[in-house]
């Protein structure tokens, strides 16, 4: 070792304490809440980043933001768009405020923060987002289709041949499509999302989607092939809802522009246009509703491909646009995200097979088989099996209305074309199963490896993890986050199989539990955009957002339609985000007013009331009443945030008139009952916030006599099980909140589980004989329960986002071992606690950037083997015989209660 090796720790340790140098990471940077976006429209772009820091109690108190068109550039902290000054600020999301964004550019960025010792960190790593066309007059393309008949059942092949000549640097597709597509180049599918482009309103808004396809190119001759497929634009099933009967219904159409890049910086767009040709092709039928029937003789090798004779091809026909707003799709897109193998296939007959894959889901299912030419296959998907063991479709196809027997419900149809094992998988269905019978008209031979089930749902991060002691609340939050993921496919729905719609009422009430498990604002910001596009110029929402006109007359009202407050109430809690909530203001203020209208003495009984309940009904005025008192409240609040003086002022008036009218006409101050006393009356009038804080003691009490009395078990619907848990965990009453969770016994979540559920139901009872879906969401927010309850983790409405967290943990008798954690936007949130006889050990992690303020019940606390009244490092707030509230900086904490 010389001289100067000996030095080495002590210059390093000098560079460490030298002022202006942070030993903090600035990692996991998003460009509109995804990582390296392609193809944006945002003219105002987001950013989020995340600190990682050894430092206790690291906070950022500024930041510095670097965008430019060169890589290099900015990562040697130098960009040509926009160097942002220092920004005064401990918050995310950051938002560009640079020169105006040009399109088709790609933007790269990196940002450094400074915390409280104003200290910088290094620059990040530079990571990207790509524009899109930022203008609807940048497309070139023309919207092409093949026919007017929408009732033709084959769906359509195109194609079109181009030379490329040069050294390709660069090249995008851009493709917007009424229906949905596959899109392929000389032969190989382009990408991995599927049902692209999401729902919409189809005659308000298109989204088109971006993909790289540089090395897809080749000098030479090209091929680009796209594949189109019905969706909701042109429905061909029938059912109830008369999406057949949709006022955008036509002919699956699209428009598209092929950009390329070449080497010496000249450009050349390939579009759309009448040049492109088109055939039909083997999908002989396609229904996002039902199946798809695929007749593999018909199979053109090569269409898409270079060398290929399009003989019997014709011209494609120029149509006109479907809407005259075409957006980027800027979310997490729909994939086979998860493979599942049957776990056994029984023989049913001499041509019937029965395959079970040993959980619900939605997706689809693809079969390799061998079989005589012309052989038909029938892939029959359910949930449940009869009694005497056969597939049994009769739980989900109670609203279809078929008028004949050429689309069998969930039932996919491959036809053979003879030549050595083939392969089928529905391009443009899903739907909702366990249970797959197969059925040939020929004989085959199927093993149990002969069909695969893919797990599909909006690709969203994960973003929460619950585990604990107790088996039954492990796979009840498993079956909840699966039915939750089953129905996520760019918008909420209900079921992946009946219905496949955006219920409102659903989706507002399963929000919290979508948001502690999955990163889910991107599929959020587009669903309330489908609700901007679908609101009536009165404020009048329907009940199922898209629609293709149904549901503005039943199903509607507030305790199903406030969706429009409150979910994005819920993105700005979770995400500190107000967008969305700016973006919605005028339409929540639409919807109260036109309640208000409606409605002036602050009463209404306008909804849908608390759907399926157990055995006892709540008045749908109550429910309805107490979801218009919501609306009103967040819409005071936002405007409060926004800045609207005048309107926080007569909302936060409106919101009190509501609330008073409401107790002078259900709460019973002497007793302290709302109506009959039943759960939901009393829960949702605590959870909401309606009891006058005197009473709120009495009415939990009340409660609390009220679930002893039905045997601590859930009597209570829909809007009731939003309710319920919260009501008694937020009241004094956690102990008998987890005994009503933890029941195994009907009625109960647990109830489902022990019968073998893997997803949750739409009925308590199992023997249900009407709504009787097996993988609804509806009833999931004990998901989210467990985060907030037992883990005790909960938003700051005055510091949103987790930039500051509120923990309460409840650690209950009964179970041993509990822990929640939650990616906030700041970083991982942990809450986990263990019983050790009679102490209880409490861990937690506070992300940096990040405060929490803690409270613990307890005789005798300890952290780090420091009675609190003696541990000098703690912020104590409040502490006596019972309990301590303290304020927590970033960092590990480890308590001992007793």
């Amino acid at each position: 070792m010389n001289r100067i090796d000996l030095f080495l720790p002590i210059i390093f340790l000098m560079v460490l304490s030298h002022p202006g140098f942070s030993q903090s990471t600035v990692t996991k940077l998003q460009c509109e809440y995804l990582e390296n976006p392609l193809g944006i429209d945002e003219s105002h772009p987001r950013f989020t980043w995340q600190t990682v820091s050894e430092e206790p109690g690291l906070m950022q108190q500024a930041y510095q933001i670097i965008v430019g068109t060169d890589e290099l550039d900015v990562s040697s902290g130098s960009g040509n768009v926009w160097e942002s000054e220092t920004i005064k600020s401990g918050t995310i999301p950051a938002v560009y405020q640079g020169p105006e964004l040009n399109p088709f550019t790609r933007y790269y960025w990196c940002v450094r923060i400074q915390d409280e010792s104003a200290n910088w960190t290094d620059w990040s790593e530079v990571v990207w987002f790509e524009t899109g066309l930022m203008d609807q007059h940048n497309w070139k393309g023309h919207w092409i289709s093949d026919t007017h008949d929408y009732k033709l059942k084959p769906a359509p092949y195109f194609r079109k041949a181009f030379n490329t000549k040069k050294q390709i640097l660069s090249a995008r597709v851009y493709i917007s499509v009424a229906g949905l597509y596959e899109l392929s180049i000389n032969g190989e599918r382009i990408g991995d999302h599927r049902l692209d482009p999401t729902y919409t309103r189809f005659d308000r808004r298109n989204l088109y989607v971006t993909h790289d396809v540089t090395t897809n190119l080749r000098q030479g001759e090209n091929v680009l092939g796209v594949l189109l497929g019905n969706g909701w634009y042109n429905h061909q099933s029938t059912a109830v809802w008369y999406f057949d009967q949709a006022p955008w219904r036509a002919r699956p159409k699209f428009c598209m522009d092929l950009r390329i890049t070449y080497a010496d910086g000249s450009e050349e767009t390939v579009s759309t246009g009448s040049d492109w040709q088109t055939a039909l092709s083997p999908v002989i039928f396609n229904s996002i509703y039902t199946a798809e029937h695929y007749d593999a003789r018909l199979e053109q090798a090569g269409w898409d491909s270079p060398g290929f004779k399009p003989e019997g091809w014709r011209n494609a026909m120029p149509t006109n646009a479907p809407s005259q707003n075409i957006t980027a799709q800027v979310l997490h897109p729909i994939r086979h995200v998860t493979e599942i193998r049957a776990v056994s296939m029984t023989r049913q007959g001499e041509r019937t097979w029965l395959f079970d894959f040993g959980r619900n889901m939605a997706g689809v299912t693809s079969i390799n088989v061998s079989g005589a030419e012309g052989t038909t296959i029938r892939l029959k998907h359910t949930e449940r099996l009869d009694e005497n063991g056969k597939a049994d479709m009769s739980n989900i196809d109670v609203h279809y209305r078929p008028t004949d027997d050429s689309d069998p419900f969930q039932t996919d149809i491959f036809i053979l074309r003879g030549e050595g094992e083939e392969r089928f998988m529905p391009r443009f269905n899903y739907k909702g199963f366990q249970y797959v019978e197969v059925s040939s008209d020929q004989p085959l031979e199927l093993t149990k490896e002969s069909l695969t089930a893919y797990f599909m749902h909006s690709d969203v991060p994960p973003s929460g993890n619950v585990r604990s002691s107790n088996t039954t609340l492990n796979r009840a939050w498993e079956a909840a986050n699966a039915s939750y993921l089953s129905n996520l496919f760019g918008y909420p729905t209900d079921c992946p199989q009946r219905e496949k719609n955006g219920w409102t009422g659903d989706a507002h009430i399963a929000i919290e539990t979508g948001l502690y498990n999955f990163d889910g604002i991107t599929i959020y910001e587009k669903w309330l955009a489908d609700h901007r596009d679908e609101q009536q110029p009165n404020g009048v929402l329907p009940a199922i957002i898209p629609t293709d006109g149904w549901g503005y007359t039943w199903a509607n009202g507030p305790d199903w339609t406030s969706t429009i407050a409150i979910i994005p109430w819920n993105i700005y809690l979770f995400y500190g985000d107000s967008r969305l909530l700016e973006r919605c203001y005028d339409n929540i203020k639409r919807y109260v007013d036109h309640i208000d209208e409606l409605y002036p003495s602050g009463i209404t009984d306008w909804g849908l009331g608390d759907w399926v309940p157990v055995k006892s009904k709540t008045p749908k005025e109550f429910t309805s009443s107490a979801y218009y008192y919501v609306d009103a409240l967040i819409l005071s609040k936002t405007a409060s945030i926004l800045g609207k003086e005048a309107d926080f002022k007569h909302y936060t008036a409106l919101a009190e008139k509501i609330k008073k009218t409401v107790n002078e006409k259900y709460l019973n101050r002497e007793t302290g009952l709302y109506g009959s006393g039943l759960q939901t009356e009393l829960s949702v009038a605590l959870y909401w916030g309606l009891v006058p804080q005197e009473l709120q003691a009495k009415v939990a009490e009340n409660l609390a006599k009220r679930v002893e009395a039905d045997d601590k078990h859930i009597d209570v619907g829909l809007l009731g099980t939003k309710a319920i848990l919260n009501a008694l965990s937020e009241n004094g009453y956690p102990e008998l909140a987890w005994e009503v969770a933890s029941q195994e016994t009907f009625p109960s979540w647990g109830w489902w589980i022990v019968n073998g559920a893997t997803t949750f139901y739409e009925n308590w009872p199992l023997d249900a004989k009407s709504d009787i879906s097996m993988n609804h969401i509806m009833f999931g927010e004990i998901s989210a329960w467990y985060y907030k309850a037992l883990g005790g983790i909960f938003p700051d409405e005055e510091q949103p986002g987790f930039k500051n967290i509120l923990l309460n943990p409840n650690f209950v008798n009964g179970l041993d071992q509990f822990e929640a954690t939650h990616e906030s936007p700041y970083g991982t949130i942990v809450s986990s606690w263990k019983r050790k006889g009679r102490t209880v050990d409490y861990q937690v992690s506070v992300p940096a950037n990040s405060t929490a303020r803690l409270r613990l019940r307890g005789t005798k606390i300890e952290e780090k083997g420091k009675n609190l009244s003696k541990n000098t490092n703690l912020k104590i707030l409040e502490l006596d015989q019972e309990q301590a509230i303290l304020e927590l900086k970033a960092g590990d904490y480890r308590f001992l209660i007793r």
